[in-house]
């Protein structure tokens, strides 16, 4: 999946722009940086390749979240519905602007379960935040159904699913707004950066002034701007937009590397009695960065997962144990642990997740293995991995 594995001339090329005018910051020094505009440049990318009016790059993924819902006017008190399973940062986002997280189920498409939103839905909700987990999509027609009839913000978190396509539309351009990271490992990468993506003027003014402080970026005299509203820093610099710019321009060729190698191993997979993988929602079609499946029992998967490390497969995770992504491990969530006093509105409305029942999602979990789908293999690489897989999954099942 990461951008990383395929730096190239173009990467460099862009980088060495920024630094022969030695203008780093995103606004401002109009004449030395010498016609370069990384930031501005990678947002019109972004435009044209999702297919909406307005992007805002920002300076990672968390920052695009908490910007996006500040920009919708989202704050204290307001709750936002969200999976049990994401990356820390989707909740995080949330607790920000003291607003409150409200998690709920997944289903077998590894994202949020419409009728656990349905069910989740009080006067109280703001927005529905689908997270497209391990470059897959939630069952996006269903949740807007929802957010159009109860009057909701639709937040798409597509983090990990750029590439992906929803009825023709670019993941992320489907719902009220949409968000993606340029971290590291992402399918690109900027290093480190993300960005908001809306076709709502107001959502993006805001984000604009919002991710800069407040600054209204109005003329030609940054000093003079004024300060319409409260705001954060929330900058990219000019060299992570500039990496992002020449990432964002193979995206198209880092989806047909990772689509390539996906299919080789699913083919290998496909027929074994006992896998099954998870589903992808009608007129969705993934970005496949990762290749996502169930066995049929909790145990069968723990052995299968160890059975992988033993036998040399890297880069498969069982995310029912993981620290970062499933909730039965937000001890700081569960806790409420925070260096300061968290908002009296968070502390008083959000559920006790300790005691939560999240059965569902654990069914599901508890018998995934997400393997990641690497840009730098080569082939036979591929296909020597697809067999072991296949080798180690039957002899577990066998066991």
């Amino acid at each position: 999946m990461p951008g990383f594995e395929l730096f190239g001339e173009k990467e460099k090329q862009n980088v060495q722009d920024v630094l022969e005018t030695g203008v780093l910051m995103r606004y401002g020094f109009d004449g030395p940086r010498n016609g370069h505009w990384k930031a501005k440049e990678l947002e019109a990318a972004l435009c044209h390749r999702m297919q909406v009016k307005h992007a805002q790059v920002v300076s990672s993924g968390t920052a695009a979240l908490t910007v996006a819902l500040a920009s919708a006017g989202v704050g204290a008190g307001d709750e936002v519905i969200l999976p049990t399973f994401t990356f820390v940062a989707s909740f995080e986002s949330v607790l920000a602007i003291g607003a409150v997280p409200i998690l709920v189920d997944v289903d077998d498409t590894l994202t949020l379960s419409p009728l656990a939103v349905e069910n989740a839905i009080t006067p109280k909700t703001r927005v529905v935040m689908p997270v497209h987990m391990c470059g897959s999509m939630a069952d996006l027609n269903a949740l807007k159904t929802l957010c159009d009839i109860h009057n909701l913000i639709l937040l798409e978190d597509a983090c990990q699913a750029i590439g992906g396509s929803f009825e023709g539309k670019p993941l992320g351009s489907y719902g009220d707004l949409g968000c993606f990271s340029f971290d590291y490992v992402k399918t690109i990468t900027c290093g480190e950066g993300g960005a908001m993506i809306t076709n709502n003027p107001d959502f993006y003014k805001n984000a604009d002034h919002y991710s800069d402080h407040g600054h209204d970026h109005v003329g030609s005299n940054r000093g003079a701007e004024s300060h319409p509203f409260l705001g954060y820093n929330y900058r990219i610099s000019e060299l992570n937009a500039a990496v992002g710019c020449a990432q964002i321009a193979r995206l198209d060729e880092f989806v047909g590397i990772q689509e390539k190698n996906y299919n080789i191993i699913f083919e290998a997979l496909k027929n074994i009695d006992g896998v099954t993988f998870r589903r992808i929602p009608m007129g969705g079609v993934q970005n496949y960065s990762f290749l996502n499946f169930f066995l049929p029992t909790e145990d069968i998967t723990r052995k299968a997962h160890l059975a992988f490390g033993d036998g040399g497969v890297d880069a498969c995770f069982y995310w029912y144990d993981n620290n970062w992504h499933y909730y039965r491990k937000w001890e700081h969530l569960i806790n409420l642990t925070s260096l300061g006093r968290l908002p009296e509105e968070v502390q008083k409305n959000l559920p006790d997740y300790s005691k939560t029942n999240f059965s569902v999602s654990d069914s599901w979990i508890g018998r995934t293995i997400s393997c990641l789908i690497k840009l730098s293999w080569a082939e036979t690489e591929v296909q020597e991995r697809a067999n072991k897989m296949a080798t180690i999954i039957r002899d577990v099942l066998k066991s």
